[in-house]
């Protein structure tokens, strides 16, 4: 627990220093761009070092293990045809079943991902990487390592959606859908929360929404035929966040607020807005669903760029420095809450952390069968 506030701290004072937006100089580096890049990879060492060097946290390790093995003999696994040949090539160039090569793989692609997304998106990146720090996803991403490749991906592909550049949009998604085939749901998602909406056409979304209340068991086969795997798994349980409704919920009233300044005539926060209000209306009308927070989060993510564009946009600053205060207040309690209270529940298991370099991996299934 130690050592992961020492990172979230250690990481957000460097990332606090880093100017996304530097004045250009013609064929001289500027003192802020060396900052910058020292920073950044400092930053970059940092994660990285902390993920790659872990070894059985998080609670899917062992059956990414597992996986791993089988994919290599192989046997039948129910990954994407991107994880395999990732696995079959670092193992074959290792000459072993080198698990934490393949582990250090994804760790290294999806932090470079993520904060290269955000350099390029956030109006102020020391804010965003906080808010990406505190909400969890760095620390969450040591689960589901397939997942959270293909959601840096799509993170980075969100410029493309704004400026409709829907070919580089979709084939990204498509190579990130070789990972986690669930990204392509980011292409009818983020196409629709592009759209400049009118009130009579979420007047219609509304009511199509009321059917998820009538006819859970046809969605729920729906999901089957795409997801053939969850069937009789206990995915199909469903289930919701009542912290994420309430994150959602929050950010929808601060964009109301801020909705004429910010939101009416910027196509990017319209975009925000609309990402924010879909995860909503999933939490809050397809909780039967399996695993619905893992669609929220490609829409959930975009938090970290709505949150400071729409504080920056407040022109009046007493109103400005309270919203700012409340909104750093609440994600130091969500981590809070997150690292003291969920880190180390068997949905999680990211504590205790252990490293190859003290430790031994358990048994896999292979192992003991």
């Amino acid at each position: 627990m130690i050592l992961y506030i020492f990172v979230a701290a250690a990481t957000v004072l460097l990332g606090l220093l880093v100017d996304n937006r530097p004045q250009k100089q013609f064929y001289t580096v500027s003192r802020q761009q060396m900052l910058n890049g020292l920073c950044l990879m400092s930053v970059f060492v940092l994660l990285f070092g902390v993920c790659a060097c872990r070894l059985n946290v998080g609670n899917d390790y062992a059956k990414y293990v597992e996986f791993m093995h089988l994919v290599n003999c192989n046997a039948f696994v129910p990954t994407e045809v991107g994880f395999n040949q990732v696995v079959k090539l670092l193992y074959g160039i290792s000459g072993f079943e080198n698990y934490l090569l393949v582990f250090a793989f994804f760790a290294f692609f999806t932090i470079l991902l993520f904060l290269w997304a955000i350099y390029r998106q956030a109006d102020s990146f020391g804010f965003s990487f906080f808010l990406f720090m505190a909400f969890g996803y760095y620390f969450q991403s040591f689960n589901t390592v397939r997942y959270y490749l293909a959601l840096a991906m799509a993170v980075a592909a969100i410029p493309y959606v704004l400026k409709k550049e829907w070919v580089k949009f979709i084939l990204l998604a498509l190579l990130g859908a070789t990972f986690h085939k669930s990204v392509l749901v980011v292409i009818p998602l983020y196409f629709l929360a592009s759209l400049p909406w009118k009130k009579w056409q979420l007047g219609i979304v509304a009511l199509f929404c009321t059917t998820f209340f009538f006819l859970q068991d046809f969605y729920l086969k729906v999901v089957v035929f795409l997801y053939p795997t969850y069937e009789d798994t206990e995915y199909l349980e469903g289930g919701t966040s009542l912290v994420n409704i309430a994150r959602c919920l929050a950010v929808l009233i601060l964009s109301l607020i801020c909705y004429k300044k910010a939101v009416k005539g910027n196509r990017r926060n319209r975009f925000y807005f609309y990402c924010n209000l879909g995860a909503l209306v999933m939490y809050v009308c397809c909780s039967f669903l399996p695993v619905i927070s893992r669609i929220g989060y490609y829409l959930t993510i975009t938090h970290i760029f709505f949150l400071p564009s729409l504080l920056l946009e407040i022109e009046n600053q007493k109103v400005k420095k309270v919203f700012t205060v409340g909104v750093i207040g609440a994600a130091v309690l969500y981590f809070g809450v997150f690292i003291l209270m969920k880190a180390g529940n068997d949905g999680l298991r990211i504590l205790p952390y252990e490293t190859f370099m003290f430790h031994e991996m358990v048994p896999i299934l292979s192992d003991v069968s």
